[in-house]
């Protein structure tokens, strides 16, 4: 049986589907499961395998590795253990192998690996790497998502290996992009989990490989766009354009106060033709949730008081936003009370990282009367007057 799927001349594709895997680093659900790509370049003089597996899925690597006698150069993109957690089993396969990386992830996969440093070949951001018909080029591309990450351009072929830039979480035995709108999801899902709390970096690294003359970008997860202005236009406008027309609502409710508001806010914002996306902290995706964020104008969040604070679920939702860093323009506050408790002053300072213009909160004491879905439809006019340009 075939072991190695070709991509073009003595290029291929290796890795493992991990169909049933549905949290990564225990915090990021995996609803279609995700994939371990690996690659390997047979030039004429030298032969190259970028990136591994997670060690989970070594047993399915090796097999694949069975007849392949002799390796050169085995290329490090990232010091994740689900890119990097092979390694040592595939330096130990090929023990003349040289393991190709930056400085930094050197640092990185020694604290985290057992690899002898006299296997290390280091590399510098612009360097290039013989084969003999084939040349390797290596850029670096900090922060996407790790310090020390880099991708590699193979120049004859044009071909980028970009490791998590550009993946997107997927099982799928499709070779290439194929249903644009499903891998456009589980892609910008990917973007808004991993990729967008480092905008700023991921912006001049999109610029930056957006010089290179590309026919076909193969990242470490997910199919592989053999059309790159797929994603590299989906990755120009989640960076770059406006957010739009949008308002998103996380709330929680304990005893009914704070749903009535959201309702009567999502009516009133539609009435005003806005889009409003509404989720329950109790029941909410967290994928689903930061997909959101990456073209959403307003965020409201919505939490009763909790013993004088906020509720848990709002807390865990500021510091998601916070951390996720998302272009938002506006951001609002609704909350119910007792007897008393404050959740103004908190929430904001919580989310003192989002560049944002905060809106005129909305407080009700006890069940809403009209007085506060007067104060909610002055809102929704607010952020209506405030969207006219998105």
């Amino acid at each position: 049986m075939q072991k190695f799927i070709p991509l073009a001349d003595h290029v291929y594709k290796l890795g493992a589907i991990d169909w049933n895997r549905r949290l990564f680093d225990s915090l990021i659900p995996l609803p279609r499961g995700t994939s371990y790509n690996v690659y390997l370049i047979q030039g004429s003089e030298k032969t190259a395998i970028l990136d591994t597996v997670d060690p989970i899925k070594w047993p399915v690597l090796e097999e694949q590795l069975q007849d392949l006698k002799h390796v050169d150069y085995v290329i490090a993109h990232h010091g994740e253990q689900d890119h990097s957690g092979s390694l040592p089993m595939v330096l130990a396969k090929y023990p003349q192998a040289k393991l190709v990386t930056n400085a930094k992830a050197k640092g990185i996969l020694m604290d985290l690996l057992p690899i002898s440093e006299d296997r290390f070949y280091l590399v510098e951001d612009g360097a290039t790497l013989s084969l003999g018909n084939k040349t390797l080029q290596f850029y670096l591309t900090p922060w996407v998502h790790w310090p020390e990450t880099m991708v590699t351009y193979l120049l004859e072929d044009k071909i980028l290996f970009s490791c998590d830039f550009f993946g997107s979480h997927l099982a799928t035995t499709k070779l290439f992009v194929g249903r644009e709108h499903q891998v456009y999801d589980a892609a910008k899902r990917y973007y808004a989990e991993i990729m967008m709390p480092y905008a700023a970096q991921v912006q001049r690294n999109l610029d930056k490989v957006k010089t290179l003359d590309i026919k076909m970008i193969c990242p470490s997860h997910g199919p592989i766009y053999d059309d790159p202005s797929f994603i590299l236009d989906a990755y120009t406008a989640w960076l770059y354009d406006k957010p739009f027309n949008k308002v998103m609502i996380l709330y929680v409710s304990m005893h009914g106060s704070i749903e009535k508001m959201v309702e009567y806010l999502t009516r009133s914002l539609s009435l005003q033709h806005i889009e409003v996306k509404v989720y329950d902290l109790t029941v909410a995706d967290l994928g689903e949730l930061a997909m959101d964020f990456v073209d959403t104008a307003t965020l409201i969040l919505a939490s009763p008081v909790v013993i004088g604070g906020l509720h848990p679920l709002a807390v865990y939702a500021g510091y998601v936003a916070n951390i996720l860093n998302p272009k938002l323009r506006y951001m609002g506050i609704l909350s119910s009370y007792g007897w008393g408790g404050k959740i103004v002053e908190p929430l904001q300072a919580m989310l003192s990282r989002l560049r944002a213009e905060w809106l005129e909160p909305v407080l009700s004491k006890g069940y809403p009367k009209q007085e506060v879905f007067a104060a909610l439809d002055q809102l929704a006019n607010v952020i209506a007057q405030k969207h006219k340009d998105y």
